[in-house]
């Protein structure tokens, strides 16, 4: 089975653009290609879990969605670093949906698709939503410093807070 890093897209590998909906404004994030080239360099495989909760609101196209995950890929694949997929919630924040983080149907789905075992794999992302998601699919998790703050959150806290993906894999490195 395969050990994976299941990452969140908006505030973890990009920055945060509230509602992205524009391909040409997708930014990334500091560290993000080197930390995650360091984890592929241990046998770590990547795929993308991400709330949309802007599509049925009507602010995020599908179309601009699904190119802006291709763009993405595109330019993480030049810097050697592959998705397998990218799996994306388009519902309501209160829609309780498994889907939907901090339900475990993305990560469950991963599972399934890529022969991932979760107690061996991480959930990284910006929200406690991502935290309590790979808690409860029996993954650790870590927390990227942003916007949101942990303390707030009812949710058991990540095994570590950080501030980018080269932090996030030193700590993983060290941990295997």
């Amino acid at each position: 089975m395969n050990k994976a890093i299941i990452l969140d897209r908006d505030g973890t590998i990009i920055v945060d653009k509230l509602y992205l909906n524009d391909p040409d404004n997708i930014e990334y994030l500091p560290g993000a290609f080197k930390g995650l080239q360091r984890l592929r360099d241990a046998g770590y495989i990547f795929v993308i879990a991400t709330n949309q909760s802007g599509v049925p609101r009507g602010i995020v196209d599908l179309d601009n969605l699904h190119e802006i995950h291709r763009r993405i890929d595109v330019e993480f694949k030049k810097q050697g670093v592959e998705f397998l997929s990218f799996y994306y919630a388009p519902y309501m924040t209160d829609s309780g949906h498994p889907m939907r983080k901090p339900g475990t149907g993305m990560a469950d789905l991963a599972a399934k698709d890529h022969n991932i075992d979760l107690t061996k794999s991480w959930f990284i992302g910006d929200k406690m939503s991502d935290v309590e998601s790979g808690h409860r699919a029996g993954m650790k998790s870590i927390f990227i410093i942003g916007t949101e703050d942990p303390k707030a959150s009812d949710f058991k806290p990540a095994e570590l807070e950080c501030n980018n993906l080269m932090e996030a894999a030193d700590f993983i490195l060290a941990d295997s």
